[in-house]
């Protein structure tokens, strides 16, 4: 397995929660990372995403502000700390791989994808 996503889970609004991703380290040294997620009924969207060095950050306008996203590559890991959750924040979240970014940050096109994790957010 390449991309190994956890962390996801049932919390109440307001609450917290923190994703990781474990990756084989030929993906995670040499990949922007990111993160991705698909609420039901939705087309699967990017969330956030970070450069190798941690200094070209994107968050999509709806995690902004609320969610952080961090790397260790020294330990190949991939987290996403989540705060302040809402029932839309709701879905399947991924992470991913992709081999370059946009002006933006934005992750240009997936290469790998880890397997999702839901994340379940109660009113």
């Amino acid at each position: 397995v390449q991309l190994q996503a956890s962390g996801g889970g049932l919390v109440q609004a307001g609450g917290s929660l923190r994703l990781s991703c474990a990756a084989s380290e030929d993906i995670f040294s040499n990949y922007v990372m990111g993160w991705f997620r698909q609420a039901p009924g939705k087309e699967r969207e990017l969330i956030a995403a970070i450069n190798w060095s941690g200094l070209s950050i994107y968050y999509s306008d709806s995690v902004k502000g609320r969610f952080a996203i961090s790397r260790d590559n020294a330990k190949n890991t991939l987290a996403l700390q989540m705060n302040s959750l809402k029932p839309e924040d709701t879905a399947v979240y991924y992470c991913a791989a992709g081999s370059d970014n946009d002006y933006r940050g934005r992750i240009r096109s997936v290469d790998y994808w880890g397997q999702g994790t839901l994340v379940t957010v109660s009113s």
